[in-house]
């Protein structure tokens, strides 16, 4: 069924909201700043939409061994009770001291929600490094709720992340129907595709502390970054 939209501009003129204070000024520019926000809300839909409906990827070449706190596991047995799998690879190989700040601020919001993602799809982090030094990172954290592996042989970072020991952040999903799995989704780019002045951060962005500092005067900020002992 075809759904024809209010325009946006409309729409945000019906909006009643005012604040204490406002000038004419002010509530101007909000309704016009309004206007685009359902735009916005729209075409991430859309977006969302039109990734919903790729056609199934590629199928899985082997089934990949992790490492998990428990022992092994293959991402075949990853899926549990569900069809849909999240994997994110952190950055946190051998040659790294600590894990990459971006990464913590991410896993940071994560570790919170891991039970209400659990309720639709099965979410599992992936590192380069052994499984007892990934678990002691996130006992470091405080991170109680999700779910840590190890890619000891390097053959999943390989094929999904960039090179064998890359130490690169990568969100991938798969997808099994009819008990055959496939790569469904993959977020895609490097600088080649970032704008002017900007890294080339996903959108929407998966991480929302950006999502929030988006909202404020200072805004994210072209040089600043998050530290793990802020």
């Amino acid at each position: 069924m075809t759904v024809t939209l209010i325009p946006a501009s409309d729409l945000a003129s019906r909006s009643t909201t005012r604040w204490p204070n406002e000038s004419d000024a002010y509530r101007a520019a909000r309704t016009t700043l309004l206007a685009e926000e359902i735009r916005l809300r729209r075409h991430i839909q859309q977006v969302a939409a039109q990734r919903r409906a790729l056609p199934p990827g590629g199928g899985i070449d082997q089934d990949y061994m992790f490492q998990s706190k428990d022992g092994p596991v293959t991402l075949t047995g990853l899926f549990g009770d569900h069809d849909t799998l999240i994997v994110y690879s952190m950055m946190y190989g051998l040659d790294r001291a600590r894990i990459c700040p971006m990464c913590a601020a991410l896993l940071d919001a994560w570790d919170g929600m891991t039970h209400h993602v659990a309720q639709r799809a099965t979410l599992v982090i992936v590192a380069r490094s052994p499984i007892d030094r990934i678990l002691a990172c996130a006992a470091e954290r405080g991170w109680t709720g999700l779910t840590f592996l190890s890619d000891p042989s390097g053959d999943y970072t390989a094929d999904y992340v960039g090179d064998r020991d890359a130490d690169m952040p990568a969100y991938t999903i798969f997808r099994r129907e009819a008990g055959a799995v496939h790569h469904f989704y993959s977020g895609e780019g490097g600088m080649e595709i970032a704008d002017p002045g900007q890294d080339p951060h996903a959108a929407p962005d998966l991480n929302p502390l950006w999502v929030m500092l988006d909202t404020t005067p200072e805004g994210r900020g072209t040089e600043w970054y998050p530290r793990l002992d802020d």
